[in-house]
């Protein structure tokens, strides 16, 4: 599986979002200088996010987005299956996910579904259990959440 820049942004962008809870509004335009990220490619993701309800907007000259929850309640599989759908590491699992398009002829007998599913939860539990508060922990301390080769 891999994630889009949908889900790479949106992450971010909540971060820096998380950087200034409490302190009101952020323009989209500060979020975009700080990441390094487009301006015109955030207000897409909004949409999604503030439907979601991870994000509020306030309109206004002072105006911008704010986090809709605290920090520690909003975790990165939230903000991942708000903007890239429901995670999957194959298409027929996908069926199970609500997406009753992708059913699969050979589900009932197939050998290596349970397999595929255990790949899927895994990585949800690993998604959801890492909040924007754990983010903003791990940048204080240095620390940095990585992938881990062997």
């Amino acid at each position: 599986m891999k994630i889009s820049t949908k889900g790479r942004y949106s992450v971010t962008a909540l971060y820096e979002l998380a950087r200034h809870y409490g302190e009101g509004p952020v323009s989209l335009k500060s979020v975009a200088q700080s990441q390094g990220l487009s301006e015109n490619y955030l207000e897409q993701l909004m949409v999604p996010l503030r439907r979601g309800g991870l994000v509020q907007s306030i309109r206004g000259a002072q105006g911008g987005y704010m986090l809709a929850k605290c920090p520690a309640e909003i975790t990165i599989g939230a903000i991942i299956t708000t903007v890239e759908g429901p995670i999957a590491v194959v298409d027929c699992l996908l069926a199970e996910a609500g997406a009753a398009d992708q059913k699969c002829a050979k589900a009932s007998g197939c050998v290596t579904r349970g397999v595929w599913g255990q790949v899927c939860d895994s990585i949800s539990q690993v998604l959801e259990g890492i909040t924007l508060q754990t983010l903003l922990d791990k940048a204080c301390s240095k620390e940095n959440i990585g992938c881990s080769i062997s």
